[in-house]
């Protein structure tokens, strides 16, 4: 077996094929990005060449999927190509949409056939309504999100965007993990054992997916329509963090995750430069975020 490289491996002078030996989920990377297999002996830059794909913006997302902690700097986010970006999340909708949901669906169907009425109903309402949920949330981002990010890369964007998706991404990710936790745990006995098997690999690997491509947005495309503005999300987190809440606190005090909270406040540290509680206190007090008398 080929030995896992790290991510700092992954250079344009890396071969094509090592980079699938370090982590074969890659792959998805590949054909939502436009490129086709039959690499050979190519390196990244060959590769990216031959596809019309800028090397860097396509090692940064290697570079996400590889470490979900990962978080870009100024400079990997000052040089991505908002072309490759939106082709690779368009590209990512259209496979969640035409192949993930509908194989799951179709795992749920063969599994509940033994199951009772009411039973089908319930576990297919719920999957139903994650399943609309999620087709809404990527509608929003084609049809308001993605043009703006385009008039961004043109220059013609006149104004500061001034909607709000990232808190969807959580509930995003607790409903598929609830599908998940239903299917292995609560399942009825009626059920076979190995269809729910076939279901939940295609559950985990759409959970997986789904995790790392909100990475990809919450790291690259917010940044990029936000730049070194903190959003109104990172405000009350910044807030909180000089007020000396612990991440599980602020986590439950706005209904979020950890690893959200997490990645919100890199992403702060990132945009103001500063990296202690105290520094960011007294950035908060500067910009009229809190009060000096509550601390």
């Amino acid at each position: 077996m080929a030995e896992k490289k790290d991510f700092m491996v992954f250079t344009g002078d890396v071969k094509m094929g090592d980079i699938v030996d370090a982590n074969p989920s890659l792959l998805r990377i590949f054909h939502r990005m436009g490129m086709r297999m039959g690499f050979g002996e190519s390196t990244v830059d060959q590769a990216c060449a031959q596809a019309g794909v800028d090397p860097l913006t396509f090692l940064l997302i290697i570079k996400i999927y590889t470490v979900s902690d990962y978080v870009p700097s100024k400079e990997e986010l000052d040089s991505v190509r908002v072309e490759d970006i939106m082709t690779y999340l368009y590209n990512s909708h259209k496979y969640y949409l035409e192949e993930s949901l509908p194989a799951i669906e179709e795992a749920i169907d063969h599994l509940l056939l033994p199951a009772t009425s009411p039973q089908k109903a319930v576990v297919t309402s719920f999957f139903n309504e994650y399943k609309r949920e999620l087709q809404e949330h990527f509608a929003y981002e084609e049809e308001k999100v993605f043009p703006y990010l385009e008039a961004i890369s043109s220059g013609s964007a006149a104004n500061r965007y001034e909607g709000r998706f990232e808190e969807d991404h959580t509930n995003i990710e607790e409903k598929i993990g609830d599908l998940k936790n239903i299917v292995l745990k609560y399942i009825p006995p009626s059920c076979d054992s190995l269809e729910a098997s076939r279901l939940l690999v295609n559950i985990y690997a759409l959970e997986e997916d789904l995790e790392r491509h909100s990475d990809v947005e919450d790291k690259v495309l917010i940044p990029l329509i936000r730049k070194d503005e903190l959003s109104a999300r990172e405000k009350e987190i910044l807030v909180s963090v000089a007020m000396g809440k612990l991440n599980k606190e602020i986590a439950d005090e706005y209904d979020i995750s950890i690893h959200t909270v997490i990645t919100h406040r890199k992403n702060i540290t990132r945009k103001t430069g500063i990296k202690t509680v105290a520094g960011l206190t007294v950035y908060a007090i500067l910009n009229g975020l809190i009060d000096p008398s509550t601390i």
